[in-house]
């Protein structure tokens, strides 16, 4: 697994700033599925509860990326 940098619009950019900008999006749409249905009322600190999650999607869009079949 070996990253390089991206260059965009000749600026070299990290690839973990990208990766974390889908988990980022990826993270708004699970946000608003959960507001539909009222689960983070559910939970005791929902702030924590929420950067949690986008530390596990940011691990799995890692992954994914990551992932040389």
């Amino acid at each position: 697994m070996s990253f390089s940098e991206i260059n965009l619009f000749g600026v070299y950019v990290a690839p973990i700033s990208l990766l974390m900008a889908a988990a980022w999006l990826i993270l708004i749409a699970l946000r608003r599925m959960v507001a539909r249905f009222g689960l983070l009322r559910h939970v005791w600190h929902p702030a924590l509860f929420v950067l949690a999650v986008y530390i596990i999607v940011l691990s799995c869009v890692v992954l994914v990326a990551g992932y040389r079949g």
